[in-house]
C-alpha cells in the first residue's frame, strides 16, 4: 500500500518526481516513512522473518532508493533514505530491514535511516532497531505521550525534560536526537503542544546543551508553516 497522505491511493505518484528532485536540488533530504498511526491496531506492518526483512529492503531499494525497477511508484526520482515509524503490528526484524537497507550504502550514495519513536522509553517496536546504532536521525514523538511530553494546560515541562535527559539523550544507539513536537494543538490530540515562546525561552536552552542534539521535528506539514512562522 502506498498512502502518502491519501493523495495517491490508488493511483501511482510519478507525477512527483520532480518536485522530489527539486527539493534535493535545494539540499533538503527526502526520506519515504514506513508504518504510521493510522493502521489501526493489528494491521500494521509485520516482517516474517530476517530473510522477509531482506526482501522488503531489497524492495524499497529497487521502488524508491538508488536500485532499478519498471514500477517505481514516485518515478525515476532516487529518495535519499527511509524512516521507520512504526507504531503497530509487529515489533520483529526492523533491525534486519535497517541493516539491509544500509548494506545498499556506498561511497557514492549514502541511504539515510531514520526512525520516528514514542517518547515513552524504551520504544515497543523501534528499541531494538535504533540500537543497531544505524539510524542517522531519531526524532522521538514527544507528543500524545502524557508521561514524557510537555504539559500543555500546566506549562509543566519536567516530563518531557526528564524523558530527554535520563532515556533519550544516553541512548546508546542514538547518533542525532530531535525533539519531536506538534506543529499545533490539533496536531496531537492527547496533548505535547509547546507554544513556539515556550520552546524557544525554556525548552531549547536546555535539550541544545546535550551533544547529540539534532534539532526540531515538527508534526505535521499540514501545521508547521504557521509554527514555523511564530
Amino acid at each position: 500500500e502506498l498512502n502518502l497522505a491519501g493523495h495517491c491511493i490508488p493511483s501511482p505518484c510519478t507525477f512527483l518526481s520532480s518536485q522530489i528532485e527539486v527539493c534535493q536540488s535545494l539540499g533538503i533530504k527526502v526520506l519515504l516513512s514506513l508504518g504510521g498511526g493510522g493502521a489501526g491496531a493489528g494491521r500494521g506492518p509485520i516482517l516474517a522473518s530476517p530473510e522477509d526483512a531482506r526482501d522488503v529492503a531489497a524492495y524499497l531499494w529497487n521502488n524508491y532508493l538508488g536500485g532499478q525497477s519498471d514500477s517505481r511508484p514516485l518515478g525515476a526520482a532516487v529518495l535519499d533514505g527511509i524512516d521507520f515509524d512504526i507504531e503497530y503490528g509487529s515489533n520483529l526484524y526492523w533491525d534486519d530491514l535497517a541493516r539491509a537497507l544500509s548494506g545498499y550504502s556506498t561511497a557514492e550514495r549514502k541511504v539515510y535511516l531514520s526512525a520516528a519513536p514514542q517518547c515513552f522509553f524504551p520504544d515497543y517496536y523501534l528499541d531494538v532497531a535504533i540500537r543497531t546504532g544505524l539510524f542517522d536521525f531519531v526524532w522521538v514523538q514527544f507528543y500524545n505521550n502524557p508521561p514524557c511530553q510537555y504539559g500543555t494546560s500546566t506549562g509543566n515541562a519536567d516530563n518531557l525534560l526528564n524523558s530527554w535527559s535520563n532515556d533519550w539523550a544516553p541512548h546508546p544507539g542514538v547518533n542525532k536526537l530531535f525533539l519531536g513536537l506538534p506543529a499545533a494543538p490539533e496536531a496531537a490530540p492527547s496533548g505535547g503542544y509547546i507554544p513556539p515562546e515556550v520552546l524557544i525561552n525554556q525548552i531549547l536552552p536546555v535539550v541544545q546543551s546535550y551533544p547529540k542534539y539534532g534539532g526540531v521535528m515538527l508534526w505535521s506539514r499540514f501545521y508547521d508553516l504557521n509554527y514555523s512562522s511564530e
